[in-house]
């Protein structure tokens, strides 16, 4: 019964962690193809979608460890389920937040090229998908994949802060968009450490092993 329940549990996971990497996708496609109805909709129809998820999921987890007690490692799988839940709903928040600056970016001149914003969040759905596929699987290898390619994230974050701060200095009326692309920017470098903390925790519960070797600031979204 308790391995049935488990396997429910994942299946609410799946669904919650596809609407979500959908929102992500949606959040930066808005505003490539300039589509104030996609930022529109991860704001006003996903988001509260993904925040039903992350109270369904929770009650689900609490009843499972209430019912069943779990010791060991059965216990370590629910308390890494409470985590991913909450970490996808942290990155629902995120998405929102691109969207939000991708509303503002849309109603003014593009500034250059997003080809880097592009890239990034292309890098960061597929750790996201990475990750959760790395959970269902306990694929260690995939999971080792993911926090590997934590650094492409952070590396093209800092060639968007390096070339927006490069233009702001010498166009002054540049800066309100500067400062939202770099928002945007922030916020998928966010979704790509939490997705880095799910392959993280896949790693601890197959192997045992703890890897972590970065303390990302998760709470903050701005």
């Amino acid at each position: 019964m308790f391995k049935q329940k488990v396997i429910e549990l994942k299946h609410q996971l799946i669904q919650d962690a596809s609407l979500v990497e959908d929102m992500i996708a949606k959040s930066i496609k808005g505003l490539l193809d300039r589509n104030a109805d996609l930022l529109k909709e991860v704001i006003d129809t996903q988001e509260p979608k993904v925040n039903d998820y992350d109270k369904a999921i929770e009650k689900m987890c609490v009843e499972l460890i209430a019912q069943f007690e779990p010791v060991a490692r059965d216990l370590r799988m629910v308390i890494m389920m409470i985590k991913m839940n909450k970490d996808l709903e942290r990155m629902a928040d995120h998405a929102v937040n691109i969207c939000e600056s991708g509303v503002f970016l849309l109603s003014n001149p593009i500034l250059g090229p997003y080809d880097d914003l592009r890239l990034m969040s292309e890098n960061t759905v597929r750790m996201l998908k990475d990750s959760i596929n790395a959970f269902v699987n306990e694929d260690v290898h995939l999971a080792e994949a993911v926090c590997d390619r934590d650094n492409i994230v952070d590396t093209t974050g800092d060639k968007i802060l390096k070339d927006l701060t490069q233009i702001m200095r010498g166009k002054k009326d540049a800066i309100p968009r500067g400062l939202q692309i770099m928002r945007i920017a922030h916020n998928l470098e966010r979704i790509a450490d939490l997705s880095t903390n799910i392959a993280e925790e896949v790693i601890y519960i197959v192997e045992g092993r703890d890897i972590k070797h970065h303390q990302a600031d998760q709470g903050e979204n701005i």
